[in-house]
């Protein structure tokens, strides 16, 4: 895991610094360099985590003589590597990135076909004066880019580009107007103005020469909703996209919030390692549970009767109102954009703490709910409470996914406006007419998930030098998971989410696991401001929503204490990243 960089013009000053800017992406080793002809500079800094340092450094010089900087991880290395053997690919490191730079200089850009990973990468052609720059099928690598005078720049973030791309610390109007409306912003702008993103299993093709792109490829995974549902099999799946992801050399950590989906990957990886790390958070102080008020320390609780059942190494992580306070500036620095819940601080000291524990790869259940159908508002799907026609009706019913927009700008732009916008960036190649439910489903794969979940753990797990895994955003399991009817998936009762996954473990897992109601993983923090329980965490609330909004704890609770947290996240932002508004 790693951090990539690269401008199309004779600079290596401005990539140096970018790389000291993000050197916790990588403390094995850094490297600047630039062609020849002074038409492109690459940058890299690196974390080793497959192979020997010594022999993973980059910029990577192809066997047929171009150039390639690369972040992530080919988890089907293995099979590649012996499938190739004998036929053109030495693979005499032992790191994935060879594999790579050879598939390239032989297959173009046909070989990203074969490989199930997570990537951010950089790829130029000398001879053709092309640059190629990709992101993963399911986004979960970053890659940011911008068209400037000199041609293109790029990197894995996007605050060592803002003081090359004029303009960018301005608000960009479309992706402000998207975050207001639904809580996110999936598309290709970013709320920096001029500043873009590739979005998942997207590449394009840079022209050096003409500066322009020239082509471009996108990889989907498409819900075919065609098989029925083998317990068997489907566990035989999951298995193999955990025994994948837990390649390489160092110590793995699982964040196990007392959820189906991560007790799933645990359980999995406790068949392949001896020693399985699992972390649960837990509050203090937290109020008595009643039938007003989510008792935020369950999910540790369950999680406990999985780590007692499979003997894991366990550690608990308490988070108080001042380790809240505390990490709350660092969470909006690192995570680079403004956050609609409050467990974005959570999981920003969450990760200090297995960095600190010597955690150097973690894995997570983030894509489950998706895959196997978790959440309830599929069920209201599938029971046809929406009149869902067409691919634009199911782009229509995602804008509108907020109880309560959030306006974080004066001016909101119109949802058809918003939707055209939309309809750019993900095609209807999603959209599957006989099941609507799945054609949602993986719509939220590429826009809800990368959006939110997977930018949060990649940023702040390479804040702490970690790598972040998710086996089940594995490329071949997703496709699997989304050729199976929904109707397998989900029922009518209140229970009656991710039923794959239930059935196949019902003897697997504790019943507490299995028959738990889906809650978030959130932080008490409506419960903390209105108990006054630190008085530093209030006086940094107050000032943060600004003055004349003093707390009111007669009605203060958990949901106005949540409903509080993005007017604070965007101010916080503005000022961190000086944005001039």
């Amino acid at each position: 895991m790693c951090g990539i960089y690269g401008i199309t013009k004779h600079d290596p000053e401005f990539i140096h610094n970018y790389i000291q800017v993000c050197k916790h992406r990588g403390p094995d080793g850094e490297k600047v360099w630039w062609d020849p002809d002074h038409k492109i500079t690459l940058g890299h800094n690196l974390l080793s985590i497959m192979a020997n340092p010594k022999l993973s450094i980059q910029p990577w010089k192809t066997p047929k003589g171009n150039t390639l900087v690369y972040n992530g991880e080919i988890f089907n290395y293995y099979e590649l590597k012996e499938k190739y053997s004998g036929k053109g690919f030495a693979g005499i490191t032992g790191c994935d990135t060879e594999l790579l730079a050879w598939g390239l200089d032989e297959f173009g850009l046909d070989f990203l076909d074969e490989i199930d990973s997570m990537h951010g990468f950089a790829y130029y052609k000398h001879k053709e004066q092309e640059l190629w720059i990709s992101r993963d099928h399911a986004g979960i690598k970053p890659l940011y880019y911008a068209e400037i005078d000199d041609g293109l720049v790029f990197g894995s973030e996007v605050k060592g580009l803002l003081d090359r791309v004029p303009g960018s610390r301005q608000i960009d109007h479309l992706a402000a107007s998207f975050q207001s409306r639904t809580g996110l912003n999936p598309l290709r702008n970013t709320l920096f103005s001029g500043i873009k993103k590739l979005l998942p299993g997207e590449t394009i093709v840079w022209n050096i020469t003409n500066k322009k792109i020239i082509s471009t490829k996108r990889i989907y995974i498409k819900p075919n909703s065609n098989m029925k549902f083998d317990p068997k099999e489907f566990k035989t799946e999951l298995a193999q996209a955990v025994k994948r992801c837990s390649i390489g050399q160092r110590k793995i950590g699982v964040f196990l919030s007392g959820g189906l989906d991560s007790s799933v990957v645990a359980y999995e990886l406790g068949k392949i390692h001896d020693k399985v790390y699992t972390f649960t958070n837990t509050f203090s102080p937290t109020p008595e549970p009643d039938e007003h008020t989510e008792d935020y320390n369950s999910d540790a609780l369950v999680a406990k009767e999985l780590v007692e059942k499979e003997n894991f190494q366990h550690t608990e992580i308490e988070i108080t109102p001042k380790i809240f306070k505390d990490a709350w500036n660092d969470s909006v620095y690192f995570g680079e954009q403004p956050v609609y819940t409050p467990n974005s601080s959570m999981y920003c000291h969450t990760n200090k703490v297995l960095a600190d524990n010597g955690i150097v790869v973690t894995m997570a259940g983030d894509m489950g709910d998706e895959i196997f159908g978790g959440y309830t508002k599929y069920q209201h799907i599938f029971e046809r409470r929406f009149k869902l026609f067409k691919w634009r009706d199911i782009l229509r019913l995602w804008l509108n996914r907020l109880k309560r927009p959030v306006r974080l700008i004066d001016n909101i732009l119109p949802d058809d406006v918003l939707i055209d916008e939309f309809s750019k960036c993900y095609s209807k190649e999603l959209w599957n007419k006989k099941d609507p439910t799945a054609s949602y489903m993986a719509l939220d794969c590429v826009t809800q998930v990368p959006a939110e979940f997977f930018s949060r753990n990649d940023k702040y797990g390479m804040a702490y030098g970690m790598e972040g895994r998710f086996p089940l955003a594995s490329k071949f399991l997703m496709q699997y998971c989304l050729n199976i009817q929904t109707r397998y998936k989900i029922g009518s009762g209140k229970r009656d989410t991710k039923l794959l996954t239930k059935k196949a473990y019902s003897r697997k897992l504790p019943p507490a696991i299995l028959n738990k109601s889906k809650t978030g993983w959130t932080v008490p923090i409506g419960h903390w401001l209105k108990a006054n329980v630190n008085k530093e965490l209030n006086d940094f609330y107050n000032s943060g929503i600004g003055e004349g909004n003093e707390i009111n704890r007669v009605t203060l609770n958990s949901k106005v204490g949540k409903s509080l947290i993005p007017g604070w996240a965007y101010k916080s932002w503005k000022e961190i990243y000086k944005i001039k508004y």
